[in-house]
């Protein structure tokens, strides 16, 4: 004879309707001299979508970003190379200095030297031709406004850094939130189940494994308190500040370094094409691409313009006694076997070369924004099922699991599962909530557009 056992859900499904009518125990009278004990508590599941405490000193992300951007040392030492570089358009333009020469020979203090004195007064300058000034300028302008791009993209790849770290501090705020309070609202739980016990309406063996859960509790805490702190280390170290400041107690108040911001991603209402175009007009890798272009055909408009001929012009006196004379010279270099041949070779190569990089870039720039479209579109679909749906369900059968096991309407085991799939699901919220915020910061910078005010 087959005994049919029905199955962990149905016996769930079936104690949530019997625990929401009238309980059974309380059917019949008591006729004892003491009523039992009423073993019901009021649990309140954490919620990963509610907003996080702070501390009154918290930094937003934007203030983050103007903190790094006046203290974070890569940045400072970009902005002093392009001051140095644009210190070089002073030097491109200078024009060669003259050559003054005064030599004499046969000057004496004796009237019966055999030689009149003789003094000489030679002024020379090289001109330059070609327009060579010209295209240095040309080339010097050009190259600081590559490195001024340069600097920008700088800017962009360390402001998605710090915005990694602070949406990574954020994450690890969330979870360490979320464990302290499922802790604190399960020992409250085994404090019920303990009461139980020794009352004798829970086994021994329930009761320690109901109490072994809270082990995992205290191990997540940790974690998330090391995952914490490390996260405030980076984010403080990327925005300048020396000696990090951490808090031993994270939820102490105090004035340790602390940041707010929202765990549920925003919706971006851009479109791709539209974030395409702006990453085309606005990409400073790409306008630094650009601008090496500009430098290349500049440098090699100046070599072939070194491959013609500066003359030198040259002016005389003389004093020879009592008699004076004038003179002057020039001097042509013939360029028979030096005409700067190989230099002229090399600048057309590199600026063919520059150009095909400026290609590369373009395209690069498309392809970021597509992956980074992709990976926003799919993460911010599991994160919204989960803000939807997930999160509400498991709240909702960890609640009526609980209920259910205090009025032994599910066994224990049943109801360490529904504990355990909560802890996963909150979890998993949290890493999708992440990973959105993540996509959306790479698809701000991959399109070099702002999309969270």
């Amino acid at each position: 004879m087959t005994t049919l056992r029905p199955s962990p859900s149905v016996l769930l499904a079936l104690a949530a309707v019997l625990t929401l009518q009238t309980p059974l125990r309380a059917q019949a009278p008591d006729t004892t001299p003491q009523a039992a004990p009423a073993y019901a508590a009021s649990i309140t599941v954490p919620d990963p979508r509610k907003p996080i405490p702070a501390r009154p000193n918290a930094l937003t992300l934007a203030q983050v970003l103007d903190l790094a951007r006046a203290k974070n040392p890569t940045l400072l030492a970009a902005e002093r190379n392009l001051r140095a570089v644009r210190a070089q358009e002073i030097q491109a333009g200078v024009r060669a200095n003259p050559f003054l020469t005064v030599y004499g020979t046969d000057v004496t203090e004796s009237e019966y030297a055999p030689n009149p004195y003789n003094y000489s007064v030679q002024l020379s300058r090289l001109f330059e031709r070609g327009e060579k000034r010209k295209y240095r300028l040309e080339d010097a302008h050009a190259t600081t406004a590559q490195t001024e791009a340069q600097l920008n993209d700088t800017i962009r790849q360390t402001t998605l850094t710090i915005k990694t770290a602070f949406t990574q501090m954020l994450v690890a705020k969330a979870a360490l939130q979320l464990t302290s309070a499922s802790l604190k609202e399960f020992q409250h739980e085994v404090d019920i189940a303990n009461d139980r016990f020794k009352a004798g309406d829970l086994a021994k063996i329930d009761f320690e494994r109901l109490d072994l859960q809270i082990a995992a509790f205290e191990s997540d805490e940790a974690t998330d308190i090391v995952t914490l702190e490390q996260a405030s280390d980076q984010l403080q170290t990327l925005i300048g500040i020396d000696t990090p400041n951490l808090a031993p107690d994270p939820f102490a108040a105090g004035p340790a370094f602390d940041i707010t911001g929202d765990i549920v991603p925003p919706i971006v209402t851009q479109t791709q094409d539209t974030l395409i175009q702006n990453a085309l007009a606005n990409r400073p890798d790409y306008a630094a691409a650009k601008f090496a272009v500009t430098a290349a055909e500049a440098n090699q408009k100046l070599t072939f313009a070194n491959g013609t001929t500066d003359p030198t012009l040259e002016a005389e006196y003389d004093r020879s006694g009592t008699e004076n004379s004038f003179g002057f010279s020039v001097n042509i270099p013939l360029r028979i076997f030096d005409r700067n041949q190989g230099n002229k070779q090399t600048s057309i190569f590199q600026a063919e070369a520059s150009r095909f990089t400026a290609t590369a870039a373009k395209n690069q720039v498309t392809s970021d924004v597509a992956q980074a479209w992709i990976g926003y579109t799919q993460s911010k679909r599991l994160s919204d099922r989960y803000n939807e749906r997930y999160l509400d369900e498991a709240n909702d059968v960890l609640s009526i699991a609980q209920f259910a096991f205090q009025h032994g309407g599910i066994a224990l085991i049943d109801y360490l599962d529904a504990v355990r799939d909560t802890r996963t699901i909150n979890n998993a919220a949290l890493a999708a909530y992440q990973q959105t915020w993540l996509a959306i910061h790479q698809l701000s910078a991959a399109s070099a557009t702002e999309l969270v005010p």
